[in-house]
């Protein structure tokens, strides 16, 4: 496999686990903001208009960020009928044909984000309820995950191709996990992945 495109899967599945490392705490702070809205309206009896609505903007931004960490992780839902009985260079197969279709969502996707946040930006865009908030954050939020989920779907569709073809990406996890067998992904000896330690050095790249 050349030299560059190792590199490439390296630091996009970096940067993904950092982004959806940090996604994850997220949902912390939206347990906090519908906490707060609750004891404020049921014990103070002060209600807050914000709280409802700002926790759904963390919830988005949870999920689009987090999106590509997912991906990388192969621990997204998907219902299986042949795919399960395949060998893993069948199934190697599979994901490369398939991953095509995701990438081509995700272009269609990022096309749309991008002309929807022209538009927030543009209008000055908020949003119709009490609080009235802007439009604009959570829109940016979406372009970047959705430029980061389609990088990973790059990188994944790079390493499907490796797996099918049985080319060697030195530092970089090949084997397909599925389900709790990702777990063994995120506990795996220390130099066994670069993405998941430390920023990814592009010495010794095979090409």
């Amino acid at each position: 496999m050349p030299g560059f495109l190792v590199s490439y899967v390296r630091w996009v599945d970096y940067f993904s686990t950092r982004f959806g490392r940090l996604a994850m705490y997220t949902i912390f702070l939206m347990i906090g903001v519908l906490l707060l809205g609750a004891v404020t309206r049921n014990i103070l009896n002060i209600p807050l208009s914000w709280t409802v609505e700002m926790a759904q903007f963390l919830m988005a931004g949870y999920y689009i960020v987090g999106g590509a960490y997912s991906m990388q992780l192969n621990d997204h839902v998907r219902m299986d009928l042949i795919y399960d009985n395949c060998s893993d260079r069948g199934k190697a197969r599979i994901d490369s044909f398939t991953n095509f279709f995701l990438i081509f969502y995700l272009v269609c996707l990022l096309v749309g984000s991008i002309s929807s946040t022209i538009y927030a930006i543009e209008t000055g865009q908020r949003k119709f309820s009490l609080w009235n908030p802007s439009m604009i954050p959570i829109k940016v939020i979406m372009v970047g995950g959705i430029i980061l989920m389609l990088l990973q779907g790059i990188s994944t569709w790079i390493k499907d191709i490796a797996r099918w073809r049985g080319l060697d990406m030195p530092g970089i996890d090949l084997t397909i996990k599925r389900g709790a067998d990702s777990v063994d992904h995120r506990q795996r000896k220390p130099g066994v992945m670069a993405a998941e330690q430390s920023p990814p050095s592009d010495k010794g790249d095979a090409s």
